[in-house]
């Protein structure tokens, strides 16, 4: 029997628009939920306590719109805060673990990089669980804090200058370190693809997490019989936490494709526990 019931994917801001993008490659009949606190952006620079606070609102939100799946397309959250899954009524899924597997696979000389937001790279996740994994690895580590807005503001391009000389400096550790794989460890990075590769080469792989995260959320619904076998177009629907002027903007870049219709929601409303368990 198909499980008609929306996915839920939340992020600190509009980032995780990248990750909803590759699940809706991957999975073109479910029906999602997209959260956005664009009221409370960005997570990365918020004390792990507050990022603990906002992951469970979040959570909570999606939960309030009977999701059959929580995926947290932040990571910031997925670093920090995954620890919240215990908590909840339906499967979670993170950012980082399925990145992680994805370069551990790929790299054949164990040098992987991990670029992401000062949390991320503070708290260490990715590393820790690439020595899980790999024991012997290499694990080079950089925060790029300059490349969110860049990316907001439509700074993108391959050839801009400013994004280049923004890109060498930041990677310049992995150059250095003779990385073969680099994790694009926040929702952003992918939209800078072309200019992280270009400083890179092409002999390094970059690991993009959303499209790793969508094909083990579609084996893990796989296994547990929740796909949505209606096959007809899924609905999406869209919440923030702030309508910002640049909203439009914003979406447009990250997803591809201009959003309809958008609502606002009251977070700070979801601070109880009530739907978890």
């Amino acid at each position: 029997m198909a499980d008609n019931r929306p996915i839920g994917v939340f992020d600190s801001g509009l980032g995780g628009l990248t990750v909803l993008k590759e699940l809706e490659k991957v999975l073109p009949n479910e029906n999602f939920v997209y959260f956005g606190d664009t009221g409370r952006v960005p997570y990365g620079s918020r004390s792990n306590e507050t990022i603990i606070s906002y992951a469970k609102q979040d959570e909570n939100f999606l939960l309030s719109k009977g999701v059959k799946y929580i995926v947290a397309a932040c990571g910031t959250v997925s670093a920090v805060a995954a620890h919240t899954a215990k908590e909840l009524p339906v499967n979670f899924m993170g950012v980082v673990e399925n990145s992680v597997k994805a370069a551990v696979s790929a790299t054949k000389n164990q040098k992987i990089g991990v670029i992401g937001t000062s949390a991320t790279i503070n708290n260490g996740a990715h590393k820790t669980k690439i020595l899980e994994l790999m024991p012997n690895a290499k694990v080079t580590t950089a925060d790029c804090p300059l490349f969110v807005p860049l990316v907001e503001e439509g700074f993108s391009d391959k050839d801009d200058i400013v994004v280049l000389e923004v890109a060498r400096r930041y990677l310049a550790p992995m150059l250095e370190a003779g990385v073969d794989t680099l994790i694009l460890g926040c929702t952003h990075y992918p939209i800078l693809l072309g200019a992280i590769k270009k400083i890179m080469g092409e002999n390094v792989t970059l690991i993009n997490m959303g499209n790793s995260t969508a094909l083990a959320v579609k084996e893990e619904l796989t296994a547990l019989n929740m796909l949505n076998e209606d096959t007809t177009i899924g609905n999406k629907e869209f919440y923030v936490s702030d309508l910002t002027a640049s909203f439009g903007k914003i979406s447009n870049i990250l997803l591809g494709k201009k959003i309809e219709n958008v609502n606002l929601v009251d977070i700070s409303k979801y601070e109880g526990s009530s739907n978890r368990n």
